[in-house]
This record gives C-alpha cells, sequence and structure tokens, in this order.
C-alpha cells in the first residue's frame, strides 16, 4: 500500500483551516451578543453588535451547510 502524503497533507491543511475559521466565526457571534448585553446594560444602542453577532452566525452556518452539501454529492 502506498500513501500519497501530498494528498492527505492537503486534505489535513484544509480540514485545519476549515475548522479554525468555523471556530473563529462562532467566537464572532458570541463577542458579539456579549457585546449587545453590554451595551443594553450601559443605556446604548445593540442594534450593531447584535447585527454582527447574527451575520457570523448565518456564515457560520453556511459554512456549515456547504460541507454537508459537499459531502452528500
Amino acid at each position: 500500500m502506498k500513501i500519497d502524503w501530498a494528498a492527505l497533507c492537503s486534505v489535513f491543511g484544509v480540514s485545519l483551516l476549515a475548522t479554525v475559521a468555523l471556530v473563529g466565526l462562532f467566537t464572532l457571534g458570541i463577542v458579539g451578543l456579549s457585546k449587545q448585553e453590554q451595551a443594553t446594560a450601559n443605556g446604548g444602542s445593540a442594534a450593531m453588535a447584535r447585527t454582527g453577532a447574527y451575520a457570523a452566525f448565518a456564515l457560520c452556518a453556511a459554512a456549515v451547510a456547504f460541507g454537508i452539501y459537499l459531502i452528500v454529492t
């Protein structure tokens, strides 16, 4: 049996990059929601923080849906 090390490293690199990107997007969403609570507590408007958090969560969900699409097809 012969292992194609270049392909294995390529798959590992793409998987690592995708994982870090998804975790980063989700973290941005969580931070945005915490900034929303902080702005509300200080009497300010939280619309921008909420919008950014929802956008990060939507991008995260879109990336997961695209990954599922790639697996199914």
